[in-house]
Formats: structure tokens, sequence, C-alpha cells
């Protein structure tokens, strides 16, 4: 493993040979230690550095006050012990995406063409002006003439050029804008660490060796460690492990902390011991081959979370999508889950594509056949010899035209105006509080049908203050006067808050003069401190007198306990147990109370109800949470069972119930109002109690007087759903989540089973597309499994942020709403877009089709075809792409996820303007010449000079382009299509530039563009002839789409009948299909081939790629597994992921592994020749 480093970091290697001296350990002894597992690693630590204390000592730090964090200590630690970073991979340079842009199949047939062409022009055969080659050579007097004929391939190439520097500089733009956003998420991403003694937080990658961090429930660890003190630590490393199982730590059993795992309950200190690309999460990589592409992706991809590689299964992290978009360029690799979107783009892209391709061909074939008979056959000519350059120039001038037809009827706009438009949105979004993760999130957003909320922080301010209490057999209904209380009773109620929370919770002055204190860690713990600063106490001092380190045995908060206990040893070793949690869970273990004197009496059951009566309930009707603070002594003679919870937590004393109001913010219930009028229903996922819940909903307007819609607590809920077997039943749910709106004091796994259970519902005539909102760890399954996940920017914890598709950087409601706003502007960009491109496409298309086998030659030459293509496809995408959105989106309901792209109004739209354009072209084509008094410029010869009659064709057909591409900008049938025109300000520059670009081609085009100048009154006519679009617009909007039956729509979602059986790896575009189609227990066995598939790779990797690595084995097979695992729930089909070197092995074993259910079987061997 040694050369492992040495190889990739030659710098490192020569560090350690100066430093080794300076440090009492080499990394390569620590990432050795870390390589070990629970009774092994703490034998080593005692063995080899004598304890935890001593590897401190050794790396010169101090466990309790931490670096001394000056800067050239920090600078040797990153020389000795490396960066906490994971290099990411280089971006692709302009001239590799220029490159790829080359690829496209319908530039290289023009390059081919173009050559072709330039080659024929520079050939001038002897005798070529034989009077027996016939009319080919005719009408070229000059021999200037003759010489232009370069001039045409040479535009065709330049026009290519553009084409592709225009991709081009397109995608590096937003690989460039791309890596900004993923800057921005890893420096938002910060670590608390101790330096100094101080408790400050830095960004990730300023993380070393040495340092003492403090970790908490929610946190992703950034870095390996070596736990110093841990209070009920449970992390979960299935990231690494693929154990799903949460791991407890502690110093005696197991204290190895890895980098990219989550701390799923508790809290500790941890000293930093290895960083980057030497901590396990960084070995993996190296390990994975970091240098090859596919996998540099996989280090990008971990990259997304911060400086270091976190979780190592990032969903299809958001670089992953970008590079999958670029791979698509150059191979057609699947997409692990197409987007409704892109799925619907596809295959209407492939659709035309076949409809052109037929097209061109014909076109070809016709105008060969028209030349070889009426040359060789009407007119009864030889073949020459000498003759036959010319008629090969004829061939080529007729397989340009074809494929100019090609070119045209193909929209090669369309992936450029999704890309704009995705990344437009996404970067306004950001101005709206949308950070998004993953492009495509922003489209469903459009579609989403339900959104499952958070309460705390989403809907109510998450600034939690106490504003009711009862003490001694008083219900204060503001805060008491702190001499109305007894101060022993006083006392118990300062310890009980300042001892018995997290002590990284804290009430901070005010930032600005006169604003409120700034509340640091949880919430609702920081109201409790608000309470004892109220209470005119001082908690600071308490937690000065006893530290952290003195704290006997602490129960941290978790969402299964619902309640926080910290013991205590006194003097004379007895036990002081304080506890805090939700009131009625607390007042059920309470078996004594304190009365007005302060002392405990009994609190019986009938009690306990008739206090929930009086005082719990009419708290929690005006909407407060209530939380009760308890305290219990253990005798000194026996020392408890600390193990066993619910003895331990039993026969407390009840000291007070106080009630915590967090205010609904006040944009919310406008919102929500938005919402429903958007055809989206709301529903509230708390943990709080129903009253509280159902009070804050109906402020919000989730729950409306006077409705029949349910509110269920988490345990009836799944009473109501679940079978004697405890399984979920869809039915059952079916009936139960259309009416409900509130769910309350639920567990995560409530959460998850809605969300799910929403999403394969089939009731209804489409499938709901669900968002849901989360903050907490608990959180990051339902966010997973929802179609758009949102999480917290500033209360959110790191692995909800991983988990999550958009993040909410002000946690506020509302901006949920705009993402819908832009989710819904974006299909209707593309469907702008579309409509706008299709009726050029079909117009351009037949005119080019029946102009070459009218005319022998296509009335728009390819140079023209090319500009109108560059007009429409790039510009237009530009123009129609960036328009912003309007509040008027949100009042109608949802897309489905089979609505067509292109509805029948836009078809009604496309067939309309197509009449109007065809006709006027047709008639100017045929009748032109006469109408403007000018000569035909049909049958011209092979070079002859451009003439007025086709200039003005050309030039009309590009000027209803322009005013068709105003009419575009309304696609629901709107009159008014100027509306809020100058509110894009991309729009009118467009417009106008292409405008001037076009007076240029026509005056100045000359030869390349086969134009000649025309007068003011031929401009006059063609740009008369524009304008007649805008008034045809408005009469194609006056014929109702409803008596159009005819009309088909097109573009629609895969539905599950038409996937063919032979395209099911490209076209399992959705989840769903695959989860309907093979049942739970395929999948399942699926993973478990591809699990020890991978293994055997690893296994492989290890064996060859290095000696030492019988350590790493134990455990790191699975990991690869696990990202496999993300990958292949997507598609199922894919069986043999990565078949390395271990297609023997792998098939002996998976036999060995379980046979599989009955059915899959069938799946393995059909898809046996697609999989690897």
């Amino acid at each position: 493993m040694t050369n492992n480093v040495a190889d990739h970091h030659p710098g490192n290697s020569v560090a350690e040979g100066n430093h080794e001296g300076d440090f009492g350990c080499s990394m390569v002894e620590l990432r050795n230690l870390m390589e070990l597992r629970s009774a092994e690693a703490v034998a080593r630590i005692n063995d080899s550095y004598g304890g935890v204390q001593t590897v401190c000592k050794r790396l010169k730090t101090s466990p309790v006050e931490g670096l001394s964090g000056n800067p050239s200590d920090l600078e040797k630690r990153r020389q000795v012990f490396g960066q906490n970073f994971i290099p990411p991979k280089k971006a692709k340079t302009f001239l590799q995406l220029v490159w790829e842009a080359l690829q496209d199949v319908t530039l290289i047939i023009l390059e081919i063409a173009a050559i072709i062409s330039l080659g024929l022009s520079f050939y001038h055969p002897p005798g070529g002006d034989n009077e027996l080659c016939g009319q080919s050579s005719g009408g070229v007097e000059d021999e200037g003439e003759a010489q232009a004929g370069w001039i045409e391939g040479a535009a065709i190439l330049f026009s290519v050029i553009i084409v592709v520097l225009v991709t081009a500089f397109n995608d590096w733009s937003k690989e460039k804008q791309f890596r900004g956003l993923q800057s921005r998420i890893e420096q938002e991403q910060k670590f608390t660490v101790i330096r100094r003694g101080q408790v400050i937080q830095i960004p990730v990658a300023e993380i070393v060796v040495g340092d003492i961090a403090q970790i908490k429930y929610g946190d992703l660890l950034p870095a390996d460690g070596i736990l110093i003190q841990g209070n009920d630590l449970k992390i979960d490393e299935s990231s690494l492990t693929g154990e799903s199982d949460q791991v407890k730590k502690s110093l005696d059993k197991d204290p190895m902390l890895l980098s990219g795992t989550h701390v799923m309950e508790g809290s500790g200190r941890m000293v930093v011991t290895a960083v980057g690309i030497n901590s396990q999460t960084g070995i993996i990589f190296t390990l994975l081959g970091a240098g090859e592409g596919d996998e540099e992706k996989k280090v990008k991809k971990a990259k997304t979370q911060d400086g270091v590689a976190l979780e190592i299964q990032p969903l299809k992290s958001q670089e992953g999508v970008e590079n999958e978009e670029k791979e698509k360029k150059k191979v057609k690799v699947p997409k692990k889950e197409k987007s409704v979107l892109q799925g619907k783009l596809t295959r209407l892209a492939v659709q035309i594509g076949k409809a052109g391709l037929i097209m061109s061909a014909i076109t070809v074939i016709i105008l060969v056949l028209y030349f070889v008979i009426d040359t060789f056959g009407v007119q009864g000519r030889p073949w020459l010899a000498e003759c036959t350059p010319i008629y090969i120039q004829y061939f080529v001038k007729f397989f340009i035209i074809g494929v100019t037809v090609l070119v045209v009827a193909v929209p090669e706009g369309l992936p450029l105006a999704v890309t704009i438009s995705l990344a437009y949105s996404v970067k306004k979004m950001m101005k709206d509080n949308n950070l998004v993760r993953h492009l495509d999130a922003c489209e469903t957003m459009g579609n989403a049908t339900a959104i499952c909320s958070d309460k705390t922080g989403t809907l109510t301010m998450n600034r939690m203050t106490v504003v009711q209490a009862y003490v001694g057999d008083t219900h204060y209904r503001q805060i008491p006067d702190p001499e109305a209380i007894l101060p022993k009773v006083l006392d118990l109620i300062v310890n009980g808050v300042a001892i018995n929370s997290a002590y990284t919770s804290k009430i901070l002055p005010p930032e600005k003069e006169g604003g409120l204190p700034r509340q640091v860690g949880n919430k609702t713990e920081c109201a409790l401190l608000g309470f004892v600063l109220d209470l005119k106490q001082d908690y600071q001092a308490v937690r000065n007198e006893v530290p952290e380190e003195k704290l006997y045995k602490v129960y941290t908060f978790n969402s299964v306990r619902k309640s926080m206990s910290t013991v205590l040893k006194n003097s004379d070793n007895s036990f002081r147990m304080y506890s805090k949690g939700a009131s009625e869970i607390i007042l059920r273990k309470c078996t004594k109370i304190l009365d007005k004197n302060g002392d405990p009496r009994v609190f019986k059951v009938k009690d306990r109800d008739e206090m929930v009566k009086k005082v719990i309930e009419p708290m929690a009707c005006h909407g407060l949470r209530t939380i009760c603070l308890a305290f219990r002594d253990f005798p000194a003679d026996t020392e408890p069972d600390w193990d066993s919870e619910n003895e331990i937590l039993s026969d407390l004393t009840c000291i007070a119930v106080v009630g915590i109001e967090d205010p609904v913010r006040p944009e919310v219930p406008d919102a929500i109002l938005k919402c429903q009028r958007a055809g989206i229903t709301v529903r509230m996922v708390t943990g709080d109690n129903i009253n509280t819940a159902r009070a804050i909903a109906t402020k919000c307007g989730i729950l409306l007087p006077g409705e029949d819609f349910l509110c269920l607590e988490g345990k009836e809920f799944n009473r109501l759903i679940r079978n004697e077997k405890g399984e979920v039943e869809q039915e059952q749910l079916d009936k139960i989540w259309p009416k409900l709106r509130v769910l309350a004091r639920s567990s995560p796994t409530d959460k998850h089973t809605l969300v799910k259970g929403i999403i394969d519902s089939t009731v209804g005539d489409q499938r709901q597309v669900v968002a849901v909102t989360g903050d907490g760890t608990n959180d990051g399954p339902a966010l997973k499994k929802a179609d758009v996940g949102f999480a917290m920017g500033i209360a959110g914890t790191d692995v909800a942020k991983e988990a999550s598709d958009i993040i909410l950087t002000d946690d506020n409601f509302t901006s949920i709403v705009k993402a819908v706003m832009w989710g819904r502007n974006v299909y209707d960009s593309i469907s702008k877009f579309l409509q706008f491109q299709l009726t050029v496409n079909v117009v351009a298309v037949i005119v080019a089709f029946t102009g070459a086998c009218i005319t022998q030659d296509s009335p728009l030459k390819a140079v023209q075809m090319l500009w109108v293509n560059l007009i429409m496809d790039t510009f237009a995408s530009l123009a129609l792409a960036t328009e912003p959105p309007c509040e008027s989106l949100l009042l109608r309901k949802p897309y489905g996820r089979n609505k067509p792209l292109i509805s029948r109004t836009m078809m009604k739209n496309i067939l309309g303007h197509a009449v109007y354009q065809l006709t006027i072209i047709f008639t100017l084509l045929f009748v032109g010449e006469k109408l403007f008094d000018i000569d035909s410029g049909r049958n011209a010869p092979l070079h002859s000079p451009p003439t007025e009659h086709y200039t003005i064709v050309f030039n009309t057909f590009v000027m209803m382009q322009l005013f068709n591409e105003i009419n575009a900008r309304k696609i629901h049938g709107e009159r008014n299509v100027f509306e809020a025109i100058y509110r894009n300000p991309i729009f009118c520059t467009v417009v106008l530039g292409t405008f001037a670009a076009q007076i240029i081609i026509v005056e100045f085009g000359g030869k390349p563009f086969s134009c000649s100048g025309l007068t003011l009154s031929q401009w006059f006519w063609c740009i008369f002839i524009g304008v007649g679009e805008l008034l045809w617009g408005q009469l194609i909007c006056t014929v109702p789409t409803s008596h159009l039956k005819f009309l088909k729509e097109a573009g629609h979602g895969i539905t599950k009948e038409e996937i063919p059986e032979e395209e099911l790896p490209e076209d399992v575009d959705e989840i769903d299909h695959a989860e309907m189609e093979l049942r739970r227990g395929q999948i399942l066995w699926f993973r478990g081939l591809n699990r020890i598939q991978t293994q055997m790779d690893v296994v492989y990797t290890f064996q060859t790629g290095a000696s030492s690595l019988q350590g790493a084995l134990r455990r790191q097979p699975s990991i690869v597994s696990q990202h496999h695992d993300v990958k292949n729930v997507s598609s199922p089909t894919h069986v043999a992921i990565s078949s390395v070197n271990s297609t023997p092995t792998t098939s002996a074993v998976a036999a060995a592994a379980a046979s599989p259910p009955a059915g899959s079987q069938l799946v393995l061997q059909h898809h046996g020749g697609t999989s690897s």
C-alpha cells in the first residue's frame, strides 16, 4: 500500500522522509491503523501507542484544546499527511468538446459531401466543354464563374464549423457553470473542530491530521479518526461496508470512525488521523484506479459533497448526470433513469429523424433517376469518359441536396434547447433560493401533484420560544416572574436544561443591534435555554461547572426515544438523571410531580389524564409544542444497569411542562393557496402531536374548515394500512392517502411509506409525482424515494442534503412554489421551441423535396438551409428557452407523466402555419418571376450565378420564420403574442440580430449564399409577407381545437405496453416499470448477483493491484457493490454490470448463492447477451 501512495504522490513520500522525526507516527502507520476494526483496533492502539491520549500526544495535539491553529504548523501537517481533498477530474478542454460536437452524424455526412464537392470543383477535365456532354456545362460563359464552384463546398464547411463551435461553447459554459455550482456546495460544507480551546467551524477541506473534531447526530464524517470521547454514538457505515445495521462506537469496543459514514445518533469528539486520499474513502478511490476515465467520474461524483469523497453511492450525483449527458454524444449510453421530459424528447427526435432520412433518400433517388433518364434516355446521349467528372459533379450536387433535406429535418436544436432551458432555469433558480443538484429535478417539479412537507422550519420559522409554562401546580400563560418560582425548583429547571442538552446548542448575542438573539444548534433546546435566560438565570455558568467530560452517561435524542437524558455522578457515588422530551412520553414515565412547595407528590394515572386535559391539550390547540422536564435520583449503593433503558427511564419526577411556540412563516399561507390552485396537494408530515399539527395546518391553510380531510397519528395510520403480518397493503393505503392532509407523531418510516404509497398508487388517471421536504438524517429514505427531494440548506443535515435533488437555501416553503413555476416553465419553453422548430422543418423539407423533384434543384440551397437551421436551432432555442416564468403558470393543473409534448393546439399551430408558408413559397416559386417581373431562377445550369427569383424565395422564407418565432411565444392558444416581450431582452436581441444578419446575407452574401441583392420594394414585400404570419396566427387562434379531431398529438411518455422486448436495456426508463415488472424478490436477487460480481472484481483488483491489502479486503468488497446497487435498482435488467476478469468465478458463486425465483430466470437468460 505504501508503494501505492508513493506511485501516486511522490511529494508525500519525500516529505515523510524529512518529517518523520517531527510527529510520533508516520502517515503509513496511521493508515494501517485505520484499516483495523473493533477489538483489534483497540488492542493495537493500546499496544503500539499506549492509548488514544498518546496518539494525540504523538500528533502534537491536545484532546481538550485542539491544535494551536498557527499557519506554519497546519502547513507542515498538510505536507506530511496530505490535504483533506480528493482531486476532481480535469474538466474537458474546449478542443475535446469541439471534437465531441464533430461526432454528430448529420454533420459528418455534410462534411463528406462538402469535401467531395470541393474536390470536384477544382478538377477540370480535359474536353470538359465537349458539346456531347449535354446541358451540363452550358451557360457557363465566363471563366471566373466556373472557378466559383468551390464556394458552395467551402460555405458548407464554414457553416459546419460555426455549428460545432456554438455547440462546443454551450457545453463548455454549461460545464463551467456546473463546476461553479459544485464549488459552492463544497465551500458551504463546514465542520466543527476545536482549535486553541475554541469551538470553530472550518471548511471541510481545511481539516488536517491532529484536528479535534466535534461530531454530532446528522453529521457526515469528513475524515478518518479515533474517538476520544463519545455519548451513545451510533454510526451508519453502510456506505463503506454495505451493512445497514448501525454500529455502536465506544472507546473500549470500537473507536474507529471512517470518512463518508453518517452519525445516526449521539455525539462525541474524535482526533483526525487520516485525510483526503489517505482516508478509507480516498483509498478506495485510488484502488478503483482513479486514473481511468470512468473511475475518475466516480471520484468526481464523490466530490460533490465536500473536499472529502463522501457518500460513495451518490444517487445520481449531479456531476454524474452531467457526465452522462456529455457521454451520450460519444456513446449511446443508456442513461440510468431518463427524466420524463428526456424520454419524450428522445422518442420525438427519433421519429422525426426517421422521417427526415426517408424524405432525403427519396429526394436523392428521384433527382438521380430524373437526370439519368433525361440525359441518357430522352436525349439519348452516350456516356462519354471525358464527361464523367461533370456527371459526377451533378450527382454530388444531388447528394448535397439530399443531405440538406436531412439536416433540415433533424431538429439538432432540441438537445440544445433542453440544455439551455435547464441551465438557464438552474441559474435563475439560485436567485430564488433553490440550489439544484440534479438538472432533471427542475423539470420534474413542474409535474408535481403532491408535496409532503415537514412542519418545523419549512412551514414555520424554526425560531422556537417558550411562551407558556406549568410549574408547581400553576399554569402560567406567559413567562413567569423568576420570583414566583421557588429557588430549588428554579435550580432544577436551570440544571435540567443547561446540562441535559447538546453543548453545541447555545444562544448568542444578535448580529445587528436590536435584532433577535441568534439561536445556534438544536432549535428546541435553544427555546429552553432562552427560557432559562428569561428566568434571569445563566446556563453557561452551569455548563462551565459541569463540562462535557464529567457527564456520566448520555442518552441522546433520536426519533425512536423522542427524549433525551443525561446522568451525573454525585460526590457520594449516587446518580442524578435529568430528562426532557415530548410531554406525553415523559409524563407516562413519571410517578411523582413537584407541587407548589417544590416537594414531590404522587402522580397517578388519573392525575396524568387530568393534566393532559387541563394543561397539555389547551397548549397544543394553540399550536404549541409541549416539552416535559423531569429528573430521577439513583441511590449510591448499587450502580443501575445503564443499558436497560426502559428501567432507567421510569419512576421519574416531573419538574415542569413548557409550551414552545414556533410561529408560522408569514408568507406560507399564500404559497399553499397557490399550490392548491395549481392542482398540487400539500400534506404535512410532522413528529409533533396531533393537536399542535392540526392547529398549525389550519393556520397555514392546509386544512380548510368544512372539508372532510383526514388528520392521523402515525400509529393510527399504520393500523389502517398494514395487514396482520405488518406488511403495507397498497389497497388500504389507496383508501387513505387521497384525503390525508396531516400525519402527526410520524416516524421516518411512516414518511417513507406514505411517499412510496402515493408514488406507487394507481388510483386516479395518472401516476402521482411527489415532492418531499426534509431536514433530518431520518428523512433520507423519503427524500431518495420521492420524485423530487428538497433538503433544507440551513437546518438540514448533510445526510439529508446528500439524498436530495434540490437544496432550499432559505429553508422556505415559498421557494418550493418558485421551483414548481420554473419546472413548468422549462416544459413550456421546450414546447414553444418545438412548435417553432417543427413548423420550419415541415416547410423546409416539403419545399426542398417538391422543389427538387419538379425543378431538379432545391429552391433553398444547402448553405441557405444551414443558415436557416442555425437561426432556428441555436438562436431560437436561446430566445424561446429563456422566457422568464409568469404567475399564470400556476393557474393550470400539472401535466401528467404521459401528457404529450405536442398538444393538439400546438399541432394545429404547426400545420396551420405550415399551410400558409407553403402556399406563399410555392406561389413565389412558380409564378414569382411574373409577379415581380424578374428572370426565372428555375432550371439554371450547374454553376450559374444566383438569381433574384430564388433570393426572394429564400428571403421570404426567413422573414416568415422570424415572425413565426414571435407567434411561438404562446402555446396554449393565447391571442396576445407580444405580452411581456420586453421582459425578455434575449428574445428581442435574437430577433433583431437575426434580421440584421439576414440583410447582410442577402445584400452581400453573393455566391456563397446563392443570393443577389434585392431592391427596396422587393424587401418590403418580403417583410409584408412575413408580417402576414402574425395575422394568420390570429386567424388560427379563432379555429377551436375541439373541432379538429383528426389532429394527432406527438411525443407521449412511454407507456408500459410499448416497450419492445429487445429494447429493454435502453428503455427501462423509469424505475417504476422495473419495479412493476420485476417483483421485489427479483430485484434483490439481481442486487445480490451484482454484489457478488463486484466483490469478485474488487477482490481481483486487490490481488493484482497490491500485496498488503489483506486488511482492507475484509471490508471493502461491498463498497463498490453499494455503488452499483444504486445504479441497478433503476434498471434491474443489466445483470452483469462489471465483468472484468471474474466471469468464471462469478457464475460459480452466483450459482451457489441462490436459485433465483421463478420468472427471473427467464430475464437472466434473455438479457444474457446485452448485459455485460
